[in-house]
């Protein structure tokens, strides 16, 4: 059997959460079915840098450029975008869908992310999604029918190791990039109401609404309690998760919610939304809130400031909740996602 993937994303140094996935799928692809042929698909941009990159011995580097992909029996979109209409069955995971829903970019990355959207789920034998929220989103967005989409969720490394309480600080973290989306500046005007001694950690590079973002964190009463580190890399991420008390995730629109699970990984408690995709993944494991209205953040982060047998509870339910999701398992269905298209 050969498998074409659209493996672009997987190549870079700050990967987002589509890469996280990439990789984790391609990798583990290769891994459990050393029987099968892989070809990792790379658009001209990526295809270079791919060689710095290692890959197992039943995996080969191919280009992929505008209407030509390499013959195979199953063609893979990684990332909701299908250009080919050649190839002989296909398969598209869409993530989410935020960009047809809201004001979290410009109208011509809008125009543009849609018609891909369109296409792909046009073109696709079955279409995969994170969540069950962006399954419905296909469905109700995209006209698509259930019939033809497959729920398989993100992954998370489950973490070793004891998580001690008293090693940790005072600190409030977020992670995500810095856009309108995140809801980064209700979160900012919540952690003005939180009691002194406590910092907010803002870590993610810069997007669409950063600027407003910048303006506020500058204008802040509690801008000597802020630390705003831009995209921060593996190792540091991972001693930031150590430290903090609290993970903050208020985001308006979320397909999955990576960064949620990667908290619980590391014991912190966490807060995130009521909506989209996010009570979905966290399950009972974590404290919800209004993300639209800036006094249930506050009073949300209030909560597990003062209560520490709260946050306890909640580091215990989140080291539960992870084992419900991880790669093996998200490989494992991506595979017989396959076998349902090749028949």
């Amino acid at each position: 059997m050969k498998i074409a993937l659209d493996s672009t994303y997987s190549v870079g140094r700050n990967l987002s959460g589509v890469g996280v996935y990439s990789r984790a799928i391609l990798s583990g692809l290769a891994a459990a079915h050393p029987e099968a042929s892989f070809l990792y698909c790379y658009r001209p941009h990526r295809i270079l840098a791919s060689f710095r990159v290692s890959i197992q011995r039943n995996c080969h580097r191919r280009l992929l450029w505008k209407n030509r992909a390499p013959a195979a029996d199953l063609f893979h979109g990684l990332n909701q975008r299908i250009d080919s209409a050649r190839h002989r069955r296909v398969v598209s995971t869409f993530h989410d869908l935020f960009v047809m829903t809201g004001d979290y970019s410009t109208p011509e990355f809008r125009r543009k992310f849609s018609d891909q959207a369109r296409t792909a789920a046009d073109r696709s034998d079955l279409i995969i999604t994170v969540s069950q929220f962006t399954a419905r989103q296909v469905e109700t967005l995209l006209g698509v029918e259930p019939a033809r989409i497959r729920v398989v969720p993100h992954g998370v490394l489950q973490q070793s190791g004891q998580f001690i309480e008293r090693q940790r600080e005072p600190m409030i973290l977020f992670v995500g990039a810095l856009q309108r989306r995140k809801n980064v500046i209700r979160l900012l005007e919540a952690f003005e109401r939180v009691p002194l001694g406590w910092q907010l950690v803002l870590t993610g590079s810069l997007g669409f609404g950063s600027d407003e973002i910048l303006a506020r964190i500058e204008g802040s009463s509690r801008k000597a309690d802020i630390r705003l580190l831009g995209y921060v890399p593996e190792g540091e991420l991972e001693r930031l998760y150590q430290r903090a008390s609290v993970f903050a995730f208020p985001s308006l629109d979320e397909g999955f919610g990576m960064p949620v699970l990667e908290a619980m990984a590391y014991g912190v408690p966490v807060l995130t939304s009521n909506t989209s995709a996010l009570p979905e993944v966290a399950g009972e494991a974590a404290l919800l809130v209004n993300p639209f209205e800036t006094d249930d953040i506050a009073e949300g982060l209030r909560r597990l400031i003062r209560d520490q047998e709260l946050r306890a509870q909640l580091a215990k339910k989140g080291l539960e909740r992870i084992r419900d999701f991880t790669w093996e398992k998200a490989v494992e269905k991506t595979w017989s996602v396959y076998l349902e298209v090749l028949g």
